[in-house]
């Protein structure tokens, strides 16, 4: 029967090893951003028992993986074993073992066996081998990256954390980073939450929320709005996002400025759209003057509707976040299969600055933000790195190993896209982090090409 193994060791103790895998949120973690799953039943943890659904999304069609928990050892080893899904026989066992005091070993160990074995071994055994090294690798890396940030803040009490937006791409990030450092996250919902749910209920298209449940959090994090790139922007469609940030983000703050117990620290999302367009040859930082197009009005008003929860005393951050990069969603995933098919290419003239960040950092960076007492208003969640669309494109052309020789030239995109297209892809600017890296922050990937790799499990050979 074919096996797999995945060892490594991480700088942790054993105990802080085994409890992050034990709590909620280490699925999402785990989960690669090239896979397309989705965890519908997760019941009883992973302790013996436990019962995981897991649908694998293909295409149109979704096929579901069931699998049962048993042979838990706390502090030591826990197995999931598939009782339906597409392998005639997976076990997987986790396991962890101290190495010396500040140091553990993690280890994979899997038995698998294809069905119609042994000529679907001989067929696709490479394949799913390859399938195994480049997953287990992600979440080994993962694992001892979301660790280290962990235990920066080791000694400083766990947080309460309220987040808008947490089943959007940023949101479900966050939250399963939170969840499995010991953090309590309450996601605010647009339902009546149901008996037993942990969620606090808003309505800011109808001024309406749970007042009294935001009472006593650490922090709240604001990333709700809607989609800038969903389509061209008709004056209807100007209005409801200029209205989903500013009515949204003055909702909460003016709730958070009448508790009686507030947060510290309100953390309310804006955008590098803020600067407009800038050549190479402006260096664009937090001091920078606000541009003068559509998404800058936007990101302005965005930040000046937090400002009740400052008048109350609350320190206020606003993340200017930039292009996020992950395979799992936003701009990336949409350019995904047009260059892993070759036919990707620069976006006008290439000259534009792409000012990004990996999506790691910008978990990251919010949870350094969280903690960071001295740091408020703006703050650049960009890459050190910002480059040209043109370098952008290169990267990933490489990293693929794809031709980039298609370009997308200005006009079509103005033609297809309007004003959307010239503001979003058109323009650009070179944004640098000096907050960030004036406080201390550690960038994982702050080069494009291997936060490129990170997020597609692409290594270098």
């Amino acid at each position: 029967m074919p096996l797999f193994k995945k060892r490594s060791t991480l700088g942790v103790p054993v105990d802080e090893l085994f409890d992050w895998h034990s709590r909620p949120g280490a699925f999402l973690r785990l989960t690669p951003p090239w896979d397309a799953v989705e965890l519908e039943v997760d019941e009883g943890g992973i302790e013996d028992g436990a019962r995981k659904v897991i649908a694998l999304k293909m295409g149109p069609f979704k096929l579901r993986w069931v699998a049962h928990h048993k042979d838990y050892i706390e502090g030591q080893q826990f197995r999931d074993e598939q009782v339906k899904g597409p392998f005639a026989r997976w076990v997987h066992t986790h396991s962890f073992a101290p190495d010396g005091e500040q140091q553990s070993v993690l280890e994979d160990h899997i038995e698998y066996q294809l069905p119609l074995h042994p000529l679907s071994q001989w067929i696709a055994g490479w394949n799913v081998r390859a399938m195994l090294e480049r997953m287990f690798m992600y979440r080994h890396e993962t694992t001892q990256n979301d660790l280290e940030r962990h235990a920066k803040y080791r000694d400083r009490e766990r947080l309460r954390v309220a987040i808008t937006g947490a089943s959007g791409l940023l949101g479900q990030a966050l939250t399963g980073f939170l969840q499995t450092g010991g953090h309590a996250v309450v996601p605010l919902v647009r339902h009546k939450p149901k008996a037993g749910e942990d969620a606090i209920y808003w309505k800011p298209s109808e001024g309406e929320i749970d007042a009294a449940s935001l009472e006593g959090f650490d922090a709240v994090v604001h990333l709700a709005g809607e989609n800038i790139a969903g389509g061209r922007w008709t004056e209807a469609r100007k209005r409801r996002i200029m209205d989903s940030r500013t009515q949204g983000t003055r909702l909460v703050a003016e709730t958070l400025a009448q508790c009686k117990t507030p947060p510290r620290t309100f953390l309310s999302a804006s955008a590098i759209g803020y600067y407009g367009d800038n050549p190479k040859d402006i260096v664009v930082t937090e001091k920078s003057p606000a541009g003068d197009n559509f998404l800058a009005e936007v990101c302005k008003a965005w930040e000046d509707a937090a400002q009740p929860a400052r008048d109350a005393g609350i320190r206020v951050v606003h993340p200017r976040i930039g292009v996020v990069m992950t395979a799992a969603g936003g701009a990336l995933a949409k350019m995904l299969l047009p260059f892993q098919m070759g036919v990707g290419g620069r976006i006008g003239s290439g000259e534009q600055g792409m000012s990004w960040i990996s999506l790691e950092d910008v978990v990251g960076a919010l949870y350094h933000l969280m903690y960071e007492d001295d740091i408020e208003g703006p703050v650049n969640l960009t890459s050190p790195n910002p480059c040209s669309n043109a370098e952008f494109t290169q990267t990933l052309g490489t990293v693929l190993r794809r031709p980039t020789i298609f370009p997308m030239p200005a006009f079509a995109v103005k033609t297809l896209f309007g004003q959307m297209g010239e503001e979003a892809l058109l323009e650009g600017a070179y944004v640098h982090p000096d907050k960030l890296i004036e406080s201390g922050f550690d960038f994982l990937y702050p080069s494009l090409e291997d936060a490129f790799r990170h997020t597609l499990g692409k290594p270098k050979s």
